[in-house]
C-alpha cells in the first residue's frame, strides 16, 4: 500500500529526522515521532529534578518543546493527500 504524506507534515518530520517512504504507515511514524516527543520530555522533567533547569523556567520549557512537535496534536488522519488509502489499525492508540 503506498501512502501519500502531505508536504509540510514531510516537512515536519524532516526537523526529527524522519523520512517516511511511501510504504511507511503513517500510524507507525506517528508513535515514532511521539515516542521521540516523550523521551524529550522525560530528558527535561530529569532536567528540572537534577537542578539544571529551575522551577520557574520549566513550564516555557516544556511549551517550547510542545511547539517543537506539532504533528503530535495532528490526527494521523489528516497527515496524507486526501485519497490516500487509511487503514482501521492506522489509528494510533495514544
Amino acid at each position: 500500500m503506498t501512502f501519500h504524506y502531505r508536504p509540510d507534515v514531510l516537512e515536519q518530520l524532516l526537523m526529527h529526522g524522519v523520512r517516511p517512504s511511501p510504504t511507511t504507515r503513517p500510524a507507525a511514524v506517528f508513535r515514532f515521532v511521539s515516542d521521540l516527543y516523550r523521551v524529550e520530555l522525560r530528558r527535561l522533567k530529569d532536567r528540572r529534578v537534577n537542578g539544571t533547569i529551575a522551577a520557574r523556567d520549566y513550564a516555557g520549557q516544556v511549551v517550547a518543546l510542545r511547539q517543537r512537535y506539532p504533528l503530535v496534536s495532528v490526527p494521523v488522519q489528516l497527515w496524507t493527500l486526501p485519497g490516500t488509502p487509511a487503514e482501521p489499525d492506522d489509528i494510533p492508540l495514544c
